[in-house]
């Protein structure tokens, strides 16, 4: 019943011999892992995985292979239970036309909204199903899962659906982006190369092939010459929204990464999700643990830094600029005051936009963040990359 997991973790990339997939069948039928899926997957992970570079490959396999698999209970795997349709069916998401959407109308502001929340968490006592005022599932209320609203709270949901919501209760695990992609062009190569400047400095430690070969054949012997090493002098700086909306773009942003950390030497990258705020991480499987300051971003990082924010800037905006307004924390400071900081920080920025330029108007936080970058924003194309270079540089 595995094999296609082994398969599935081959076509994504990871190297499992047939010796570590015996070793994990013997680790199941010594009961060294219980029969939750989260035991089989950490299980899996650590007798399968040997080098880390290859966890986010992993993770993609299982997730393929698995998906679903939580919602059974265990009971069910271990007594072979009749399992109940209902448990395997999701709750129908209610379907509303265009006029029914349009009668529904948002809290007004983001405060009335909250507050509204915490009466509704007050109040209820139970769980709840339809309508439009408890917190539930398939309903109209602002607050709940698998329903619609223009303006509200997603409470117990794996992923967006109408991209509606102004905050996300739920804690979401995002996955880093991948490096080592292969990219189909050399054409973000080309781009990126025009922001490389070479500078040659140090002691000569590097061979000069070319002038060794001409003193040796005008002198008759070997004449070994040498020059300063070459180096990409350019120190660049990368944020990367990750999660969320962004997910639709993953595969754009990876060729974009991969081919940045191929031209640049001298890069740095941390993650955010939707907006700039308070904290930044390396690992996004870290994220809730492992935050590093901006504030000590911004002082480690000097001014002769190139600073890229790469994301799609389609957000609420409350979470640009409102106090508390941040879709998965509360942020004592506005998105704007950061960014702002940040323009400041590093004189030379730019914001990459996978989104295409032709649909910016159709998103206000778009606009909002393009105001802040005084229109330093490009779109994630090859003329937004050579548009962006020239601005850099």
């Amino acid at each position: 019943m595995f094999i296609p997991f082994l398969d599935s973790l081959r076509r994504h990339g990871v190297p499992v011999s047939l010796r570590e997939w015996l070793d994990l069948m013997g680790g199941l039928q010594a009961g060294v892992s219980d029969f939750s899926v989260d035991g089989f997957y950490h299980l899996a992970r650590l007798v399968l995985i040997k080098d880390e570079r290859h966890l986010d490959r992993f993770d993609r396999a299982f997730s393929e292979s698995f998906a679903g698999l939580e919602q059974i209970p265990v009971e069910a795997l271990v007594h072979e239970q009749t399992i109940p349709a209902d448990w395997l069916e999701k709750l129908a998401e209610k379907l509303l036309n265009a006029e029914e959407k349009a009668a529904i109308e948002g809290s007004g502001s983001f405060e009335a909204l909250m507050e509204k929340l915490r009466e509704r968490l007050a109040e209820q006592q139970g769980r709840h199903q339809g309508g439009n005022k408890w917190i539930g599932t398939a309903g109209t209320s602002p607050f709940g899962a698998y329903g619609y609203n223009p303006e509200g709270v997603r409470i117990g949901q794996d992923k967006s659906r109408h991209r509606r919501a102004v905050k996300v209760w739920d804690k979401r695990e995002f996955r880093d982006f991948d490096d080592r992609v292969e990219l189909g062009t050399r054409n973000i190569k080309v781009a990126l190369k025009r922001l490389r400047q070479w500078a040659r400095h140090g002691a000569h430690d590097e061979l000069d092939l070319p002038a060794t070969i001409r003193a040796t054949a005008d002198h008759g012997y070997i004449d070994v010459q040498t020059r300063p090493e070459r180096r990409n002098a350019v120190k660049v700086l990368l944020f990367l929204d990750a999660g969320g909306s962004m997910d639709d773009h993953s595969r754009m942003v990876d060729e974009l990464f991969s081919a940045a950390r191929a031209e640049f030497k001298h890069l740095e990258h941390f993650y955010f999700h939707n907006c700039l705020y308070e904290g930044v991480w390396k690992d996004n499987r870290r994220r809730w643990t492992e935050q590093i300051p901006t504030w000590e971003v911004m002082h480690r990082f000097g001014r002769d830094y190139k600073c890229i924010f790469v994301g799609d800037a389609s957000m609420s905006p409350y979470e640009i600029a409102v106090p508390g307004g941040a879709n998965e924390h509360w942020n004592e400071e506005p998105g704007e005051l950061w960014l702002r900081r940040a323009c400041e920080t590093w004189p030379d920025h730019v914001w990459l936009n996978p989104v295409p330029q032709n649909h910016w108007g159709y998103t206000q936080s778009i606009a909002m963040i393009g105001q802040i970058f005084e229109n330093r924003m490009m779109p994630l194309t090859l003329q937004g990359l050579t548009q962006a270079m020239k601005a850099l540089g």
